[in-house]
């Protein structure tokens, strides 16, 4: 039977309601325990888990308890385009719009460990979630979605944490840690009866070869005597085959050595490299799957796992090929890149999410970890101002600073706000900053750089065979223009020469650029003239859309309407704020996304827009 182990469980809020909220959620639940005859031991509260008054309960103690599919023959599961009960390609986003405002949510994963036999991991799924009803007593509200590309076919389920009545779901412990499991290998045995004597002896032969921690491994482990070494000469003659066929591979790995007697002594890190060993071969595969998805195959001399912790580790940019789970435990995220430089990337991006489509050229370099100039700044004139740091001190501390350098440091402070560093904004506009304000934002810089280990920039939402004719700004014509254009290997570097190409021919073609000879000549403003072609005609479209006339703010001037939200021009994301019979196109800026539907009102700056909340010019400037 699976250890306890096999089961994983995720359990989390969904959106964050505050320290309270959980709180109160957490008193209501003890209430309804001690309600339903909840009791105390030894003077000390008992932990709550659903035990008493969670659903399951009596299934999950009798699933436990029973023999059921147990012993060595058994099939077991480890419950660890999203499909749902009905659909097999099930909207996420209305999932997640129907879920939001549940308290908790359940996150398993369900991974027979002969999953490799199903065809579909769908019907089972679907019959498992059924089953879980019936013992739940209530429907269930789920998506789930198959990976078949580690080797290790598996499900990931999510489960809204409300029943079919709209109250909280409350699910026993003992049957999420084994009823679920039990339920699950029931109908992996239905399915594919016990496993027979030859499967397991097949099984464990596969073992011995294997580039990764097995069973076998775990075994001579837990056989170490006192002095270090393990003898293979142990159990019945099949268990003495096995573990000296694996010992004799661990030898070839370097990570065994015979001894006298016939025992052999365990490289120390040897759990800890055959594990990273196996985290690299699901990244080949993981990498070549994608690949042949995308029907863009590469040789494996030209594959590579992204290190931005290497001494010489690089920018790469490239075309995005996949994005999804590095981690299901952690919840790290993986981007595969196909890199101009003709070489395909696999990049643990950690919790990063990334707003972009396959095909799209993004950017991706090591995350700094480290105090910029921006916060020493910020620190010094806070030094000399008991504490306090705004543009006004800022500028008159540094005489040659400009109000949109000083607005620069303001964006900086309400980032750092937002992570839940304790600097405060006052009303007027100044900010109130702790005396050790370098060694927190040092040791926040840390923090996040372990949790999303690079940056990724978007250079281009659509995909590259779009751009050579594309009437607005694209990434290809920045690159033209750049002084230090990326530099093109083959592979996708060979295709993005060619769409330079195609770029350029459409450029003279539309007189943006000039033809000399077998040369062309760039004009310095290309880029400008090109976006601002782009923006009138997205205002000429709004404009006609909404019966309003455009207003292009220029610099100096007060802007001031509803902001209607996030627009799209190319590569760029404008607010559309709108008032009275006209509406302006500003850049955007995250801060926005609380504001929608809201007034506001800023100046245009150089360096962006001091944007004021709700009517009055006196309220919370928000520098941009």
């Amino acid at each position: 039977m699976a250890q306890k182990d096999d089961f994983e469980l995720w359990l989390g809020k969904v959106g964050d309601r505050g320290r309270g909220s959980g709180k109160r959620f957490a008193n209501r639940i003890r209430q309804a325990a001690q309600l339903a005859g909840g009791s105390r031991a030894h003077g000390r509260a008992r932990k709550f888990d659903g035990s008493r008054i969670g659903r399951g309960a009596g299934a999950g103690r009798v699933l436990a308890s029973g023999p059921r599919y147990r012993g060595p023959t058994a099939r077991r599961v480890v419950v660890k385009a999203l499909y749902s009960e009905q659909e097999d390609r099930a909207d996420g986003k209305e999932f997640v719009s129907r879920g939001e405002g549940d308290r908790h949510q359940f996150r398993f994963i369900v991974a027979p460990e002969d999953g490799s036999e199903y065809e579909d991991l769908k019907p089972l799924v679907r019959r498992f979630m059924a089953q879980a009803e019936k013992d739940l007593g209530t429907k269930l509200d789920w998506v789930a979605v198959d990976h078949f590309n580690t080797g290790h076919p598996h499900s990931h389920v999510i489960v809204r944490g409300k029943d079919d009545r709209g109250k909280d779901l409350i699910i026993a412990r003992e049957y999420l840690t084994q009823g679920l499991r039990e339920r699950a290998a029931e109908l992996v045995n239905l399915d594919l009866g016990p496993r027979t004597q030859r499967e397991i002896l097949r099984s464990q032969l596969r073992e011995v070869e294997q580039e990764r921690l097995t069973g076998i491994d775990r075994r001579l482990i837990r056989s170490l005597d006192v002095e270090g070494l393990v003898d293979p000469r142990r159990g019945s003659w099949v268990e003495q085959d096995l573990r000296t066929a694996r010992l004799r591979t661990l030898s070839g790995m370097g990570l065994a050595t015979e001894q006298r007697g016939g025992r052999w002594k365990l490289d120390p890190e040897l759990e800890t490299t055959l594990r990273e060993m196996g985290r690299r071969g699901d990244i080949v595969r993981t990498m070549n799957h994608a690949l042949r998805v995308a029907m863009q195959p590469r040789a494996p001399q030209d594959q590579a796992i992204y290190d931005p912790n290497a001494p010489d580790a690089r920018p790469v940019v490239g075309r995005l090929v996949a994005f999804g789970l590095a981690d299901e435990h952690a919840d790290r995220r993986f981007l595969i890149v196909d890199g101009v430089d003709g070489r395909t990337n696999y990049v643990d991006v950690g919790a990063a999410v990334l707003d972009a489509r396959s095909g799209a050229i993004v950017r991706v370099e090591p995350r700094q970890a480290g105090v910029r100039e921006v916060d020493r700044t910020i620190a010094a004139i806070a030094g000399a101002s008991k504490g306090w740091y705004s543009v006004e001190l800022h500028q008159l501390r540094d005489s040659t600073a400009t109000e949109p350098f000083a607005t620069a440091h303001i964006r900086r402070l309400e980032a750092l706000r937002r992570s839940g560093l304790p600097v405060e904004r006052e009303v007027d506009g100044y900010w109130q900053i702790p005396p050790d304000h370098l060694e927190r934002v040092e040791a926040h810089e840390r923090r996040l750089r372990a949790r999303m280990p690079v940056t990724v920039a978007l250079l281009s939402g659509d995909r590259l065979d779009l751009l050579p004719e594309r009437d607005g700004a694209t990434w290809l014509d920045r690159e033209i223009v750049a002084e230090k254009p990326v530099a093109l290997g083959r592979g996708f570097g060979a295709e993005v020469r060619k769409a330079i190409d195609r770029r350029m021919q459409w450029l003279a073609a539309q007189r943006l650029i000039d033809l000399e000879g077998e040369d062309y000549r760039f004009r310095s403003d290309l880029v400008d003239k090109l976006e601002r072609r782009e923006l009138g005609a997205a205002a000429e479209k709004i404009g006609r859309e909404s019966g309003r006339a455009f207003r292009e703010p220029g610099i100096g001037d007060y802007v001031q309407g509803i902001c209607r939200g996030p627009v799209q021009v190319g590569d760029r994301k404008f607010a559309l704020v709108e008032h009275s019979l006209e509406f302006s196109l500003v850049p955007w800026r995250p801060v926005l996304e609380r504001q929608i539907g809201r007034e506001i009102s800023g100046v245009v700056r150089g360096g962006g827009i001091s944007w004021t909340i709700g009517r009055e010019r006196s309220g919370p400037s928000i520098g941009m």
